[in-house]
């Protein structure tokens, strides 16, 4: 008698010639998927191409640096990024989900195989004659013990697990680029964030002084009015411009708190753990050399158009999984065991069992739902095709808006400039006139009060030019290209959860 091996060989080597057969003319059904075209565009604006904007001077086709925060030569901006790197809770959810994502693609994979089972089955049975239409006959005890491995293969000959695999890499690839877009956000955020406050510390120190500079008028012209020099009117007025320069101090200072509170937010503590970097805008230096990306690599390098076109991508493969369940089905499957009342008797002679059979479903009628899904497929297809253009959209006007944007920064930084300049000229001839009494010293404070209001007007350019600046990078992709992979930076730099007793999945401990 055949050993239990050489039967289990004679059965599944027919099943393997079988499969193999049917795999060699297998075919995948549904359109196989081609990237969009990148617009067909030489520039991002309708006017002439810019090659500088005031004194920065826009490359076209120069890479984008990785880190291009670095380009504002600020450590304790540079720092304060590193940081979030490893403990923002977005980039934890964003690199969660990519690898929920990743590893849901992975086992799919498995499909593609045979699947093996073995098991094992011990049982005390009793029987009685009357089961076998004999009820006078005595009953029987007995136990049963059966061994079994089972073999099953879903053949993919028409590409349905293929396609899926293909559409959970495609969602794979969407949280992949979600990752990226997520740390483009924040690194911006934590950059404009930055600038903000330092244009609030600036405007702070010189409010500070054109409060300090009424008051020194308000003295002088009370001294006037004791004096008879001037009229009680005069010194009201004072008052009130005073009193006026006043109420713009406290929305400051409530603004500067504000951001200081979103940037511990932002690099994952708390708000009262106040952050030991303070800026200013003299701590920040403008980018004179901008990076343009060519206009038809754009769709390649930002991260929401390459986001969407994944789920183009997977919105493509659901279309030939739809197809696929329209064709037959087949399954195979073989089972090869042992069936004993001793367990010692498991794998004699005479004990061995098996099964073979193949499985074929045709899809015969069921009420047009197959040919309903696959409309219903194609139009997903075509709302995810609508989706990408216009995200391409926006991002080609965010790159026109920043790159205008700069345009009219750099004449109002000039602007101002001259404004400041004119004022500060004044101011000095003012100090030069005052010292040989040819004006009064009421004179002088006035000008140096239009001089602060000028410097004022400049701070705010200026904090302007340098939001718009960090916007390009942003609108142009960040350089993320140029770098390692973020999810391995992240696997490697953030810190694991420490358990707690109440929320052990949860870290509340920010350092």
């Amino acid at each position: 008698m055949k050993s239990l091996e050489t039967k289990a060989f004679t059965i599944i080597l027919p099943t393997l010639v079988f499969i193999s057969t049917l795999l060699l003319s297998a075919c995948t059904l549904g359109p196989d998927f081609v990237r969009p075209d990148s617009p067909d565009t030489q520039n991002y604006t309708s006017d002439k191409p810019l090659k500088s904007v005031g004194e920065q001077s826009l490359v076209m086709g120069k890479e984008i640096p990785a880190q291009w925060w670095m380009l504002f030569r600020s450590p304790p901006l540079a720092a304060l990024i590193d940081k979030a790197l490893k403990h923002s809770p977005d980039l934890q959810a964003a690199q969660a989900a990519l690898t929920e994502a990743s590893e849901i693609a992975i086992a799919k994979q498995s499909s593609l195989f045979p699947t093996v089972d073995a098991s094992f089955t011990s049982s005390r049975l009793k029987t009685t004659g009357a089961q076998f239409g004999r009820p006078d006959a005595g009953g029987t005890l007995f136990n049963l013990d059966n061994a079994t491995i089972k073999v099953s293969y879903t053949l993919d000959v028409f590409g349905a697990v293929r396609r899926q695999l293909e559409g959970l890499m495609a969602e794979a690839d969407y949280q992949r680029f979600q990752l990226e877009g997520a740390f483009l956000t924040l690194s911006s955020n934590i950059v404009t964030t930055a600038i903000e406050e330092a244009a609030l510390r600036d405007q702070i120190s010189t409010t500070e002084e054109l409060i300090k500079a009424r008051v020194e008028q308000l003295t002088i012209a009370k001294q006037q009015f004791e004096s008879g020099g001037t009229s009680q009117v005069d010194v009201l007025t004072q008052q009130a411009e005073l009193e006026q320069e006043r109420t713009a101090l406290p929305p400051l200072q409530k603004q500067l708190m504000q951001a200081r509170h979103r940037l511990t937010a932002l690099v994952g503590d708390l708000p009262n753990n106040d952050l030991a970097a303070q800026f200013t805008l003299a701590d920040l230096k403008l980018p004179l050399e901008l990076p343009l990306s060519i206009p038809s690599k754009l769709v390649a390098q930002r991260p929401d158009i390459r986001a969407q076109e994944a789920l183009l991508h997977a919105a493509n493969a659901k279309i030939g999984v739809v197809a696929a369940q329209m064709f037959p089905d087949f399954t195979i499957s073989a089972n090869v065991g042992s069936i004993a009342t001793k367990m010692g008797d498991l794998f004699m002679p005479g004990s061995a069992i098996w099964t073979t059979g193949l499985n074929l479903l045709q899809p015969v009628f069921h009420g047009g739902e197959n040919i309903h899904q696959n409309h219903a497929t194609v139009a997903a297809y075509e709302a995810a095709a609508a989706r990408y253009r216009s995200t391409v959209l926006l991002a080609f006007q965010n790159v026109a808006d920043s790159l205008t944007a700069l345009e009219a920064d750099a004449s109002a930084v000039k602007a101002q400039t001259a404004a400041e300049q004119a004022a500060l000229a004044s101011l000095e001839l003012s100090r030069t006139q005052y010292q040989v009494g040819a004006v009064s010293y009421l004179s002088l404070l006035t000008a140096q009060n239009t001089y602060q209001q000028a410097r004022l007007g400049q701070i705010k350019a200026q904090a302007i030019r340098l939001a718009d600046t960090a916007a390009l990078f942003q609108a142009l992709g960040g350089g993320w290209w140029n770098r390692a992979d973020l999810s391995r930076t992240l696997a490697a730099q953030q810190k694991k959860p420490e358990t707690s007793s109440f929320l052990p999945f949860f870290d509340w401990n920010f350092k």
